[in-house]
């Protein structure tokens, strides 16, 4: 019998405190503590078709921001290569999981790696069309992250949830059964072009205990004898806390549930694997405030003083919330800006929270369009981060003093660099949700580039567990999607919203619903509102052009485009469908003209008819 035993238990305690490291952007602390013992074998068959693969990053960052990835495989033993795609399929997902970007959801990086695993899968089966090689596996993923449990399913392999003595599968069986002895796998990866799975998440609880487990695991243990054998022997552990196992613990009961199968009479390759949560990263909101005010506010600067080694040279900008100023680093001789929160908000955590996720983000996003955050090297004494300075003036302030309406050519050319630099948040997996001309920067040369993180959401972030409650909208109200605030996340969408306004306002110097739009406190406000055809203030643009920029802002999200990449496609290339609703829309004017004129002339033959009429009776 051939057995692969997989033994692996990592534990590890991370503290993040901004100002300490290079990597320090988060202040939530991990404690996150797991072990996890699998094994795989053939059972009575001569090959095994099961694998089991796992990952748990040994980086404190990339365990708190992505967590950790389990997995199982079953090959379809009917399609020749099954035990080559559940070694991929598991391999490649355990592998590359961790490499997907950390501010995507857990949810939205799993389904990006099973689509291109599937796809992989079926063009291997189609390779080997003629011998009849049919690379097929069921799938089981597990991912914890934070306080939360993601599970993604395909086929007949299983996940269980142990909880204090009690046993839960949480995935659904993807076969339809013919009769009591005659089943078959309706789903599996490499089965089709696309696939769909199940998905789901459990909140967490310390002593949780999960069972990845194949069917010739399953099929000969019932529910309460794996709830017995799950359940571990206590070791005079702390109130509230889990009894700790080590690897050999868990990779003995996987040993043991497989042994347990074979007695029972599996028939079938038989494969265990077993994750406990040992520890969550549990922490009082005192604990939390006082990380995140670790920090001192910096005092309103003026030119001449230093901090941290760098010199004021002007302030750039101030309000009620933050301030900007331009500073010399005196080691490199180089210009950078200086953000710091206002002294007025000493005392909101959730400010200061998302003030130092605002440099979390900028971190990650790297592109011409967008400001660069500098990742500093030097510890800090005081809350602040910095930027690359960008040399000359808002949008918004450029706009206001140029002649309207901008020459198309000029104004698209503007809206090309804005709709690439939203792109990249987009492909992060973070929304803007306050675009708008006061943050965007034009340089002398013409180049735009997008400013302000404070209002960005971003999914994997969204994820993690903070004992904070989050404010609602930060948006502007000219600009911003009225669903994001009137407190409805509406993701990308909101920042199409955003784009074609701001567009709408280059071609035409107007807003697409008037000025009213600042007045609106209710969907049924805006409701009331009527969008201004664009060529009404710009007669040159044309009706297809207008179209595009009416579904850009289209209160209705059903009708509003879902990427800034169909938005632009639409508003720099003629739609057909916009350009026949044009012709249609010509041709029901013309026929309504024809009928007008049709009445007109009946209308007077009428009255002509009645005067001649009354004429003959006098």
């Amino acid at each position: 019998m051939l057995i692969t035993a997989l033994v692996f238990i990592w534990q590890k305690e991370a503290k993040m405190v901004s100002g300490q490291s290079s990597d320090e952007s988060s202040l939530l602390q991990s404690q996150l503590k797991l072990a996890a013992g699998g094994l795989s074998c053939a059972g009575h068959k001569s090959q095994n078709e099961d694998a089991i693969a796992w990952h748990l990053p040994k980086d404190a960052h990339l365990l708190t921001y992505k967590g950790g990835c389990f997995c199982l495989a079953d090959g379809v033993s009917s399609a020749e290569a099954g035990q080559q795609a559940s070694d991929y399929a598991v391999q490649h997902f355990a592998s590359e999981y961790a490499n997907t970007p950390d501010s995507w959801s857990v949810n939205h990086s799993a389904s990006q790696l099973l689509a291109s695993i599937n796809t992989a899968l079926y063009q291997q089966s189609h390779a080997y069309v003629s011998e009849e090689k049919g690379f097929l596996c069921t799938f089981s993923g597990l991912i914890i992250k934070s306080h939360t449990a993601y599970f993604f399913h395909i086929g007949d392999s299983r996940i269980y949830l142990w909880r204090k003595g009690v046993i839960a599968q949480l995935t659904q069986d993807h076969t339809t059964k013919l009769s009591e002895n005659r089943q078959f796998l309706g789903r599996a990866l490499g089965m089709d072009e696309q696939v769909q799975w199940q998905t789901g998440n459990v909140a967490l609880e310390p002593g949780d205990r999960f069972l990845l487990c194949s069917d010739g695991l399953s099929d000969f243990i019932p529910d309460n004898q794996l709830s017995e054998l799950l359940n571990p022997e206590p070791l005079d552990p702390e109130p509230g806390a889990a009894a700790v196992q080590t690897p050999q613990d868990l990779t003995t009961l996987a040993e043991q549930l497989c042994q347990l199968a074979l007695k029972n009479g599996s028939d079938d390759n038989i494969s265990a694997l077993i994750v406990e949560v040992q520890a969550l990263c549990a922490q009082t909101l005192e604990d939390y405030n006082e990380k995140l005010t670790r920090l001192p506010f910096l005092p309103v600067l003026v030119p001449g003083m230093k901090v941290d080694g760098y010199q004021v040279e002007k302030e750039i900008f101030a309000s009620s919330r933050s301030h900007l100023y331009l500073v010399w680093d005196l080691a490199t001789d180089k210009l950078w800006v200086l953000k710091t929160p206002s002294v007025n908000f000493a005392d909101d955590h959730s400010y200061i929270e998302r003030f130092i996720r605002e440099e979390w983000i900028g971190l990650r996003i790297s592109h011409p369009n967008v400001v660069q955050v500098h990742r500093q090297q030097r510890p800090r004494t005081f809350l602040y981060y910095l930027l690359a300075y960008v040399e000359g003036e808002s949008l918004e302030q450029w706009f206001a003093k140029v002649d309207k309406p901008l020459k198309p050519a000029k104004a698209i050319a503007l809206v090309k660099q804005i709709a690439a630099g939203l792109q990249a948040f987009h492909k992060l997996g973070a929304v803007h949700q306050d675009l708008k001309p006061g943050n965007i920067m034009r340089r002398p040369d013409g180049t735009l580039v997008l400013v302000d993180f404070g209002s960005v959401y971003v999914a994997g972030l969204a994820e993690m567990f903070s004992p904070l409650e989050q404010d609602i909208a930060l948006g502007t109200a000219s600009y911003s999607d009225p669903h994001y605030l009137l407190g409805h996340n509406s993701g990308v969408q909101g920042d199409v919203y955003a784009l074609a306004t701001i567009c709408y306002e280059l071609f035409t110097g107007q807003l697409p619903y008037g000025a009213k739009v600042e007045d609106c406190q209710t969907m049924r406000d805006y409701q009331k509102l009527r969008y201004q055809h664009s060529y009404q203030h710009n007669p040159i643009i044309p009706p297809w052009f207008d179209r595009a920029l009416e579904l850009g802002v289209s209160l209705d999200l059903s009708q509003r485009y879902s990427s800034v990449s169909l938005l632009m496609k639409d508003l720099q290339n003629p739609n057909p469908l916009f350009l026949q609703q044009q012709v249609v829309a010509k041709h029901k004017t013309n026929r309504l003209l024809f009928w007008q004129l049709m009445s007109g002339f009946w209308f007077a033959t009428l009255l002509l008819v009645i005067w001649l009429f009354l004429i003959r009776r006098g």
